[in-house]
This record gives structure tokens, C-alpha cells and sequence, in this order.
């Protein structure tokens, strides 16, 4: 079991199954989003995801067609992206974990528009655009 917070405490959540394809997400949204260079996420399917505290305290912004973005209302904080096209699935971020989540970014995606002042410095494979 994880579990993972907003900023100010006052959303609280669970997630019972496992993360899977973690990435570190360099697009415009990601980077406007989180203030900072780029996203590190995994997906967990939408049944393994539970809110333990603050739920309504979520709000939701759709940064693009059918893609959702919820955070905190009082602190601001990333809590998870839920979409219209796959609604079994969310794109969590990795920040707001409490613990290890088990799993590391596997690539980078959207490199074409990372930040120009980040430099990568790592081996990681780098994408354009979102691999497969």
C-alpha cells in the first residue's frame, strides 16, 4: 500500500496496486503544472487509486481535450490526471508520494520541448513524444 498528500495536508490518498510506466514528462503542460523542469509519473489503474481525506477539496482543470488535472484547491498541489479516453487509468504524480514507490522513470518523454535552461544528464532514453 502507498500512500501520498497534497502540500497543505488537507488531501490524503491511497493506492493499492501497482504503479506502472514511470517517466519523467517534459512537456509544456508538465513543466507549467509542477514549476519545474518536468513531471516524474506513473500511471496506476483508476481501481487501485482511493481518496482517504479532502476529496472535495480536489479540483479538476482540463489542460487539454478529455485530460483532466486535479489538485489541491487550497495549496495547489498536483494530485493526478484522470482522461476522458481511458478512464480506467491516471497519470500520478511522483512527488506526492509518502514512500518509495518501487519503480524509476524509465525514459524521457517530450524532449523536443524541455525546458532550454535543463540540461539531461542522465543515460535515460529520450522521446520527442510520448513512447509507446
Amino acid at each position: 500500500m502507498l500512500t501520498g498528500s497534497c502540500l497543505c495536508g488537507g488531501v490524503h490518498y491511497e493506492i493499492s496496486g501497482p504503479l506502472r510506466q514511470a517517466l519523467n514528462c517534459h512537456c509544456s503542460m508538465c513543466r507549467k503544472a509542477q514549476g519545474a523542469a518536468f513531471r516524474s509519473r506513473a500511471t496506476v489503474e483508476s481501481a487501485h487509486f482511493r481518496f482517504t481525506q479532502g476529496e472535495h477539496l480536489v479540483r479538476y482543470y482540463e489542460s487539454s481535450p478529455g485530460n483532466f488535472r486535479g489538485f489541491c484547491s487550497v495549496c495547489g498541489a498536483p494530485i493526478h490526471s484522470k482522461f476522458s479516453s481511458r478512464p480506467d487509468i491516471l497519470s500520478l504524480p511522483l512527488g506526492g508520494l509518502d514512500q518509495d514507490p518501487g519503480i524509476r522513470p524509465a525514459c524521457h518523454a517530450f524532449v523536443g520541448s524541455k525546458a532550454p535552461w535543463h540540461q539531461i544528464s542522465d543515460a535515460l532514453p529520450q522521446y520527442d513524444t510520448l513512447p509507446e
